[in-house]
């Protein structure tokens, strides 16, 4: 990991840290799409830490598309060739990041000035993404409830009768 510099100290979780600089071994080409990355265990020893936190650290980069897991034998680069190649890293990352896009794209939205002449207009507020978040999760709670009353009818409808028969 990097040190922050004394005087801005980054609050950032150590899974972001080490997540950062495994992303930018992956850019520079340390390793290559289908080379295999660090076990978490040899994750932990070089970052100096624990278990859970090297899980973390590479699910970011996986939910990022940077590269994929097959359980039981480790985590893999992706093919930034044919998979990955406009990608962009997310907007938390390019705020707190002092190197720019490799690409030079970076997110055009933050760059660009939108009609009110200033550059938040070109992106959706902190807010209305939050708003938009918590609707997601709303929906998905609703479907997730639907699912088990259709679990728990399922259960009731197959249970094979009690034997011997209750007696009244």
């Amino acid at each position: 990991m990097t040190p922050a510099s004394p005087a801005k100290p980054d609050r950032r979780p150590p899974y972001q840290h080490a997540a950062d600089e495994l992303r930018r071994e992956i850019k520079a080409g340390r390793y290559k799409p289908g080379e295999q990355l660090p076990s978490y265990r040899e994750l932990q020893e070089r970052f100096g830490v624990a278990n859970m936190t090297a899980r973390s650290a590479l699910g970011v980069l996986r939910d990022e598309g940077l590269i994929y897991t097959i359980q039981g034998r480790g985590s893999f680069v992706t093919d930034i060739e044919g998979v990955g190649a406009n990608y962009t890293p997310p907007a938390w990352y390019l705020k707190n990041s002092a190197e720019p896009a490799a690409d030079g794209a970076g997110l055009s939205g933050l760059s660009d000035v939108g009609e009110s002449g200033s550059p938040e207009a070109a992106e959706p507020s902190l807010a209305e993404m939050l708003t938009a978040l918590r609707d997601e999760i709303r929906a998905l709670s609703a479907d997730h409830q639907e699912l088990r009353r259709e679990v728990e009818e399922l259960k009731r409808t197959q249970q094979p009768p009690s034997w011997p028969p209750a007696q009244s």
